[in-house]
């Protein structure tokens, strides 16, 4: 198999929509998987590797909001969501949970190919020295904290562990290598998620919200600082960590 070729997964419950789109990425160059439920997704991911999902809203038992927000837990994959509703609340909430892009149905099966090569070019083209996917560091510490790579989790230095999704730990990755530095939204969403900020996308917020509460509940609530029109700031210095962590 060509290693070049990209390869999508397509998690729709309409089999005619699989059976089309399934000729049609082909006939573009991709190597198309097929999955008409959550279960075949999560089965597909363990068989094979995949660069991009694209995932239908409405699915029979888990929905496409609850796949995709288990799939930010897990994985870095891009995620374009399908879904016959064409409303904005419901193009906002599918990108509040994750997704990369969104396309409402009915649409033209070159659309979808023409988002998902822009989405991929969006996710490859984050600069490598901003990348927090293969750090150069096992672990870095800022205040009493260390980030700890290799289990994407935070250790206190009194021996609280803190475990992090897959989105909080490229969210903290990307505080972590621009310390002291007010961070606007729209740089986080591109540095955290390869992507755009969409318009009225209030995902970034809530990703930071959640990582806030994590270091509240942990009793420190100082450290992720929110910068009237400016963004957010990791109010702390980091040093790489010892290693070992």
């Amino acid at each position: 198999m060509n290693s070049s070729i990209d390869t999508i997964l397509l998690v729709d419950d309409d089999r005619e929509i699989r059976d089309l789109l399934q000729q049609y990425l082909q006939a573009n160059g991709m190597r198309p998987l097929l999955a008409a439920n959550g279960a075949e997704m999560r089965q597909r991911l363990k068989e094979y590797r995949a660069d991009l999902i694209v995932l239908d809203l409405m699915l029979p038992g888990e929905d496409g909001l609850s796949l995709c927000r288990w799939l930010r837990e897990k994985t870095q994959l891009p995620v374009i969501m399908l879904t016959a509703l064409g409303s904005t609340t419901d193009r906002i909430v599918g990108l509040e949970v994750g997704a990369d892009d969104y396309l409402a149905k009915p649409f033209e099966p070159r659309e979808l190919v023409a988002r998902i090569r822009s989405v991929l070019r969006r996710f490859r083209s984050i600069p490598p020295d901003l990348a927090c996917a293969q750090p150069a560091v096992a672990s870095v510490k800022f205040a009493s904290w260390t980030l700890l790579h290799a289990m994407r989790e935070l250790r206190r230095d009194d021996g609280l562990v803190v475990p992090l999704s897959g989105a909080e730990y490229r969210l903290l990755c990307v505080f972590a290598a621009h310390p002291q530095v007010v961070l606007s939204r729209e740089r986080l969403t591109e540095l955290a998620h390869g992507r755009e900020l969409q318009p009225f996308e209030r995902s970034i917020d809530i990703q930071v919200g959640r990582l806030r509460q994590r270091l509240q509940d942990a009793g420190d609530a100082k450290l992720l600082k929110t910068v009237r029109s400016g963004g957010y700031v990791l109010a702390a210095d980091v040093e790489p960590g010892l290693a070992g962590g």
